[in-house]
């Protein structure tokens, strides 16, 4: 397997799988090149294994032109607005702000402030999944962290959430 070694003055060796494919291999400055690749030789089914997702997710979401982009964005102001302020609602909180991104490796956050903001490549999923990012950074609201009681909120109002984060991962 090729891969790319890139050295710092960290501690420990890791192994990651860019977006485009590479495997890179992060090193300590004096490793020796056949400790690494042992390194990587032992974890040869976990970097396939990740290889193959990264390939299936590209398929699934290609990249966009600007005009997708843009088709993408203005759908995401239209939408998601009206269903932060349902949502809301029900859970009783109230956002500072709620701004569309195009932040590539998250679909939404919510900062300390308690503002939101959604990717708008969030639109590319199923409404279903599209509500449980909503209903998750509104949840953040009221706990600023990833806890059982954060998940309990998140569940009070959608139980099935489980099942709608993972439409997120295809």
């Amino acid at each position: 397997m090729t891969y790319e070694i890139i050295r710092s003055r960290r501690r420990t060796v890791a192994l990651e799988v860019t977006a485009d494919g590479r495997v890179l291999v992060r090193a300590p400055m004096a490793m020796p090149e056949g400790e690494i690749q042992r390194f990587v030789d032992s974890h040869t089914a976990w970097l396939e294994k990740a290889r193959d997702k990264v390939v299936a997710r590209r398929a699934a979401h290609p990249p966009l032109t600007p005009q997708e982009t843009e088709v993408l964005r203005r759908r995401a102001a239209a939408i998601l607005p009206d269903k932060v302020a349902h949502y809301a609602a029900m859970m009783g909180v109230t956002p500072t702000s709620v701004k569309i991104t195009a932040a590539r490796t998250r679909f939404g956050s919510c900062s300390g402030k308690n503002g939101l903001c959604f990717s708008l490549y969030l639109m590319q999923y199923p409404e279903e999944a599209i509500d449980y990012v909503v209903v998750h950074e509104l949840a953040h609201i009221r706990r600023h962290d990833h806890s059982a009681a954060f998940y309990a909120e998140v569940a009070k109002v959608m139980p099935d959430y489980k099942e709608r984060r993972k439409l997120l991962k295809m």
